[in-house]
């Protein structure tokens, strides 16, 4: 059992809503694809491109079943981007729930 087994069993989180949520999150939005196009267009040299390509945008990778799996048993490793967006999955769930944050170090 993982830190990260232990904590969702005390919140009483199912995994299956942090898989939602993680896709909720990191979903690529046409507001994203934008962003996308404009870095593009201030690498060719665009002026205005530049001013509008420095906001973020969404990574367009969820969280995975398998990923998730692995960070639940705690057998295997999980690589730094997976915990966190993990991490952002389970702020959100817990924002839903009307309760607090939880740090990277208190699920890993």
């Amino acid at each position: 059992m993982s830190k990260l087994n232990d904590y969702l069993e005390t919140q009483k989180i199912d995994p299956r809503r942090i898989l939602v949520a993680s896709h909720d999150i990191e979903a690529l939005r046409p507001e994203d694809r934008n962003v996308r196009l404009l870095k593009k267009r201030a690498k060719a040299g665009d002026e205005k491109a530049k001013e509008h390509a420095a906001t973020e945008r969404r990574s367009g990778r969820p969280v995975s079943r398998p990923t998730l799996d692995r960070a639940l048993s705690g057998s295997r490793p999980v690589s730094p981007a997976a915990k966190s967006r993990i991490l952002r999955a389970v702020n959100a769930v817990l924002a839903k729930k009307k309760k607090g944050e939880v740090a990277l170090r208190d699920l890993f």
